[in-house]
């Protein structure tokens, strides 16, 4: 049992001023308040704190009054010897990441009482609600004790890995009955395996290995013979341990739980989202289920709002392409389209660009599919086809909304491109995304959605089309010089490389061997001025328009990838793989 500290009862305390609840711990006296108070009414700021900075109490105190403020029962851990069957119900890189210590649970309740040190950690009982489906009640332990509670349940180097999870599970007496059962498992038994504690500890530490590793996406799937778990770091998937086959429905259950979908229905894709905050990160998680052959498939990608780069100056540009791009961006009409292949980050450079313009005296809206980071100051919407709430519908509500900068997610169709255009004509600045190889394709695409020329000369601003490629890792960067079958590859002699310095990643446990370690953008900026708006008037070939816009000085996608492995931020490899050989 818990042994609580000296203390009045909680019911004496909770809800009441905090000067008061300390005079009743007997930590202050009347006088101290009052001075605290004098300080307050001064200069402002928590009265706590005042009354820490004065030293009439610990952070410590503070702590323990505020914890017993919203009802949180104060315990001495250091004292307790808690048994180990409510330890192994949260995993080590839980209790460490979330700086919490079970020491009870109440199985007819389903209630899991942790130990804090902090009355403000409230993302580890929501978290390990969220992840471990128990009730989740907190309370107040000193910071010390916390620590050395940590160390001796928890010690890092016992820290469960995912090998060691699936040996637990593949001798779960209770999972691998379910071994070839395939789909003849009832809703009972589905909930049943959805609750076992081995396949919520190892989904979770999937889920934390991933975040901690800067993964986007993580893929459960699975095949006839074998259950697949990949994660995607820097665009490269990568293969984890596999789990058992048989639990394959149980983690497709267990997430389905997590992201409130329907754990019966088997036959139909579905979406959904869960919300973490891990070591202080909000971490949006969205969820894509797709019924396969040999069952569900599962994809859960990971936006961390604290990795993402939403900075212009951080995407990659250079100073030239950077001036371009702020000049486009800042016009009071036209289109800008930012165009590439799925992936590529052209919702960053998009989102990147609404943040530089998004003023106070900026009405700025946006419709995307789905609306992947929720930024302070814009107006989004999320896109729903499946309610008839297309692109085109939100863009044809969005000028009744007066706008002053729209992004569309992406045009997708004739509709959607005509509004687009409209918005434009009647003094928008719009930007959005299409799906094209480079810069100057973006213009026999909208031709060939049905925009007529003369509609696209009238509106259409700058085509930015964008690749991203890994970057060197810094911590095991070595120059070499390059052979002359690697040069080749970029159509380089050895003369053009004369007196450059050229470096590769050896590999590192940073950079998890790969020698890559982020990712970084190269551009394509496409400005269309007068005389490319008459090439496309006369309805000049992409070719054309390619010539005449490198003859005005673009710098292809190859161009940009060269100048970035002389500086040394990327590799050959990297840029042969994410461009095509310039004409």
């Amino acid at each position: 049992m818990s042994k609580r500290l000296k203390m009045p009862a909680i019911e004496q305390l909770q809800g009441r001023q905090l000067g008061r609840i300390l005079i009743k711990m007997g930590r202050i006296r009347r006088g101290d308040v009052v001075e605290a108070l004098e300080l307050q009414k001064q200069r402002g700021g928590p009265i706590g704190s005042i009354l820490v900075e004065l030293g009439h109490i610990t952070e410590e105190d503070l702590n323990l009054a505020l914890a017993a403020q919203v009802g949180m029962e104060a315990i001495e851990l250091g004292t307790m010897e808690i048994p180990d069957e409510v330890i192994k119900m949260v995993p080590s890189q839980m209790a460490n990441t979330y700086k919490a210590v079970p020491f009870d649970y109440d199985a007819g309740k389903n209630m899991l009482s942790i130990a804090v040190a902090s009355p403000d950690n409230f993302q580890a009982t929501d978290d390990l609600q969220t992840l471990m489906g128990f009730s989740v009640k907190a309370a107040i332990t000193p910071a010390d004790d916390l620590k050395k509670a940590l160390d001796r349940y928890y010690p890092e180097e016992e820290q469960e890995s995912i090998t060691t999870l699936i040996d637990e599970i593949q001798s779960d007496e209770d999972l691998v009955r379910f071994e070839g059962r395939g789909d003849s498992i009832d809703l009972e038994e589905l909930k049943e395996m959805a609750d076992s504690n081995p396949v919520k500890k190892l989904l979770n530490l999937v889920l934390l290995q991933a975040i901690r590793d800067k993964a986007s996406d993580i893929h459960f799937e699975p095949f006839e013979d074998e259950f697949k778990m990949r994660y995607r770091i820097d665009g490269v998937l990568y293969e984890m341990v596999p789990p058992p086959r048989y639990i394959a429905v149980a983690i497709a259950s267990r997430i389905k739980v997590m992201a409130n979908l329907d754990i019966a229905e088997r036959r139909l894709p579905q979406d959904g989202r869960i919300e973490l905050i891990v070591a202080g990160n909000p971490i949006d998680l969205r969820v894509a289920v797709l019924p396969t052959m040999f069952g569900e498939s599962v994809v859960m990608r990971i936006l961390d709002r604290s990795a993402v780069q939403l900075d212009l100056d951080r995407l990659g540009l250079r100073e030239d392409d950077l001036s371009v791009l702020r000049q486009m961006i800042h016009k009071p009409n036209g289109i800008v389209i930012n165009t590439g292949p799925t992936g590529c980050g052209k919702t960053t450079t998009l989102y990147a660009c609404l943040k530089e313009l998004n003023t106070i005296e900026t009405k700025i809206l946006t419709s995307e599919d789905p609306v992947e980071y929720d930024i302070d100051g814009m107006v989004q919407c999320q896109v729903r086809a499946d309610i008839g709430l297309t692109f085109g519908r939100c863009l044809r509500s969005f000028l009744r909304q007066d706008p002053d900068i729209i992004l569309v997610g992406e045009i997708r169709d004739l509709e959607t491109a005509q509004i687009a255009v409209q918005a434009s004509l009647t003094g928008h600045l719009v930007l959005t995304t299409l799906h094209t190889n480079d810069a100057p394709s973006a213009i026999a695409r909208m031709l060939d959605l049905g925009l007529e020329t003369f509609l696209i000369t009238a509106t259409l601003e700058a085509i930015v089309a964008q690749r991203l490629c890994r970057r060197i890792c810094d911590n095991c960067k070595t120059e070499f010089h390059p052979s002359e079958q690697l040069l080749l590859e970029l159509n380089l002699s050895q003369e053009d490389v004369e007196g450059k310095l050229l470096y590769y990643g050896k590999g590192c446990d940073y950079c998890n061997n790969t020698g890559y370690r982020g990712r970084q953008g190269i551009y394509e900026i496409m400005v269309v001025d007068d005389e490319i708006r008459e090439e496309i008037i006369a309805e000049s070939s992409t070719a054309a328009l390619r010539a005449l816009a490198l003859k005005k000085g673009m710098r292809t996608l190859r161009e940009s990838g060269l100048l970035a492995i002389f500086d040394g931020v990327t590799t050959i490899e990297e840029v042969v793989k994410e461009t095509v050989v310039d004409d």
